[in-house]
């Protein structure tokens, strides 16, 4: 698989930033472009860009303020995972957002994603 990353520095604590970004179900709450969501179980199913994607949690660390899935469904890739960590970088965080993604022709578009994410996300606590 193909790995990438992105991170940013939040403007917050890590425990508040964590708030956010540990709750899988609250994803809606700073990811633009999000038309429809919904949980079923553990997956979650984000309709976007005329797509609904489904996601599966995988794990989630709340010591290590990390949380993991995978797109399952709705995208044409062969594997996916992802994680997101929001560690403590003076009084502010920085929130990390590493995947690994196959075929390899898909990193562009999901760091592209996830940074938008990201800086929407710095914008929710600025």
């Amino acid at each position: 698989m193909a790995e990438g990353s992105v991170e940013i520095a939040v403007a917050s604590p890590p425990e508040k930033v964590w708030a956010a970004v540990g709750d899988f179900a609250g994803l809606e709450q700073f990811f633009p472009g999000i038309e429809s969501f919904r949980l079923e179980g553990d997956d979650r199913i984000i309709g976007m860009l005329g797509l609904e994607v489904r996601e599966h949690l995988v794990h989630r660390d709340e010591a290590a303020r990390s949380i993991s899935y995978s797109v399952v469904d709705g995208v044409p890739i062969d594997s996916h995972r992802a994680t997101i960590t929001v560690t403590s970088q003076g009084t502010g965080s920085t929130v990390t957002w590493t995947f690994d993604v196959e075929p390899e022709s898909m990193v562009p578009i999901f760091a592209d994603t996830y940074q938008k994410a990201l800086e929407a996300l710095q914008a929710h606590f600025a």
